[in-house]
């Protein structure tokens, strides 16, 4: 990320654009490179604060950009951080600086479900982000949801991935005693998709899915609200009409193959994996349900935040930096390759590279293109933690009156992050609240109470 860069180069991110000319930021020509010279991002912490500090420097005295590489360019590197230093202790300070942002704990866990919705969380693993920023983290695989949620919770785990609506459910205390949770980052985008049996070619319209049993993740997850979301708009009541059973993912296939359930909605993978097994077939990507809507997020408690805010600083930025590389189309199949092992999704890297580039199979015979079937953006919106918030309403999971921003705003980190990914060069957007629309219903997150009492089909209070 251009903090990083060499403030001494005038052709460097810091000082202007991608040098080639080739690519649209600084960002994806360093990616590219690296990915031709199949070098690891990894460099040395010292250097990095280095240029921390000397960029800080330098662009203090040169505030603008052509005026700082007009000076660059004329005097040269050397000269430019010799006159600098004169000036400034830049040493003194970069050891300062290193000092105060050494992590307190650098050995790490931190948990995760072998799904494609935990991409930017173990590929920094193997493609060293994790490193990178001082750190040496274990990914540790873990059997399913609840499991994640109580080693986490347990302190077994650091920081963990989790469904998007598991850190609230968490600190609100559904189910448990609260124990205030946090999201810096939101894992993925899209990325889900509904799998019916093969048996159900003939099924393709909602309203003939009466008294069929579907799997979801968890409770609280994306999954549950997105399904009973495109169940109810086509008459469907999900406590009544269907069967809707807790599935871990890993297990989703095996149970669609003998005959347990009738279909699920699950991470692409697994969509994915029931494709390529021949026994289910794709009925509809979630973001045909919602477009850019979250799934899985980057998660931790507050306590390990307080207790050790430089290893938390540090585990957001790898996480963010590795979401920034995710994001790129060009770096997807070098990513199915480093998440494909046992020890991380265990699955063929063809069933990941359909589900990470976007040209898939559909199990009836096609063969279809979208680049945006997932994509990443670390970003934890508040307005995405009303709208859960509004479900959870909506089914029963919450009782009683709710202070929607204040939970959203304590749970969700948009300030935090919105901070870390300025300090990082990227550009994250200026407010925390943003309008969407799921099936074609606007959703304001201004007037919640309102959007839940308008939907006919919700769990009676």
């Amino acid at each position: 990320m251009s903090i990083f860069d060499d403030p001494f180069d005038a052709e460097s991110r810091v000082n202007a654009g991608c040098i080639c000319g080739q690519h649209q930021s600084p960002a994806e020509h360093e990616h590219a490179m690296l990915a031709l010279r199949c070098e690891p991002v990894v460099e040395s912490r010292e250097k990095r604060y280095e240029n921390v500090v000397a960029s800080a420097v330098l662009r203090a005295v040169f505030p603008e950009v052509a005026t700082r590489r007009a000076f660059l360019k004329t005097v040269g590197a050397a000269t430019a951080l010799a006159a600098v230093s004169q000036f400034f202790p830049l040493k003194t300070a970069t050891e300062a600086f290193a000092e105060a942002g050494t992590p307190e704990k650098k050995d790490l866990k931190v948990g995760f479900i072998p799904i494609t919705c935990a991409t930017p969380i173990i590929m920094a693993a193997p493609l060293g982000f994790y490193a990178k920023a001082g750190l040496n983290v274990e990914v540790v695989k873990t059997a399913g949801w609840a499991v994640i949620r109580d080693k986490t919770i347990n302190k077994e785990y650091d920081a963990s991935h989790m469904l998007a609506p598991m850190p609230i459910a968490i600190s609100l205390g559904l189910g448990a005693q609260p124990i205030p949770f946090t999201v810096p980052a939101i894992e993925n985008i899209n990325g889900q998709g509904i799998v019916l049996s093969m048996k159900h070619k003939d099924k393709r319209d909602p309203k003939d899915w009466k008294g069929l049993k579907f799997a979801i993740p968890f409770d609280y997850s994306m999954h549950n609200y997105l399904l009973r979301y495109y169940l109810a708009e086509h008459g469907i009541d999900p406590d009544t009409d269907v069967q809707l059973r807790s599935v871990p993912p890993p297990e989703m296939v095996a149970n669609l193959r003998a005959d347990n359930i009738d279909g699920f909605l699950a991470p692409d993978n697994i969509c994915q994996r029931a494709i390529y097994d021949g026994v289910g077939f794709l009925h509809i990507l979630s973001k045909e349900i919602w477009d850019g809507h979250p799934c899985c997020s980057f998660a931790a408690s507050r306590e390990f935040i307080t207790s050790a805010p430089n290893s938390f600083a540090a585990l957001t930025r790898a996480i963010v930096d590795a979401t920034a590389y995710a994001a790129k189309a060009e770096n997807r199949k070098q990513i199915a390759e480093a998440i494909a092992p046992a020890n991380y999704i265990n699955a063929p890297v063809t069933v990941l590279e359909q589900v990470l580039t976007g040209t898939y199979a559909d199990g009836l015979g096609g063969v279809k293109t979208d680049p945006k079937r997932v994509d990443f953006d670390p970003f934890p919106w508040q307005s995405f933690a009303v709208w859960m918030l509004t479900q959870m309403k909506r089914w029963g999971q919450i009782k009683g009156d709710i202070d929607y921003k204040t939970v959203a705003e304590q749970i969700y980190l948009a300030t935090d992050t919105r901070k870390v990914m300025t300090e990082m060069g990227l550009t994250p957007p200026k407010d925390s609240y943003k309008s969407f629309s799921v099936m074609g219903k606007p959703f304001d997150p201004t007037k919640p109470d309102d959007y839940v009492a308008s939907f006919k089909i919700k769990k009676a209070s």
